[in-house]
């Protein structure tokens, strides 16, 4: 079996920005919005949910902190700004159940 073929171990990777820069860095950081509680939020309801295929992670500067918390979602690669629970409720049900991004929350590439 090759790599191509393989059907991995999950369906889908979120990763959630927890980048911390010093206070009052001029680009930001999603740790000082909030993003490590948030992250943290989302795995306890994903695991709720019993989303066993899609995996939650701390990533490190996805290089949005100015928009930040930010996330994004491979393989879709869509990405994400959410400040609050509902928001993180909203991609989980909307997004990783069923698999309608939440336009309302999605950055764009020239953002």
């Amino acid at each position: 079996m090759s790599a191509g073929d393989s059907p991995g171990y999950f369906r889908c990777h979120v990763f959630c920005c927890v980048n911390e820069r010093p206070e009052g860095h001029p680009e930001g950081s999603c740790a000082r919005k909030g993003s490590l509680r948030l992250r943290n939020y989302m795995k306890a309801r994903a695991k709720e949910l019993g989303l066993a295929d899609v995996r939650i992670n701390a990533a490190g500067c996805l290089d949005r902190c100015a928009l930040g918390p930010t996330m994004v979602v491979y393989p879709d690669g869509v990405w994400y700004h959410y400040e609050t629970r509902a928001d993180v409720d909203e991609i989980l049900q909307r997004h990783l159940v069923d698999g309608e991004p939440v336009e309302r929350l999605v950055l764009r590439r020239d953002d």
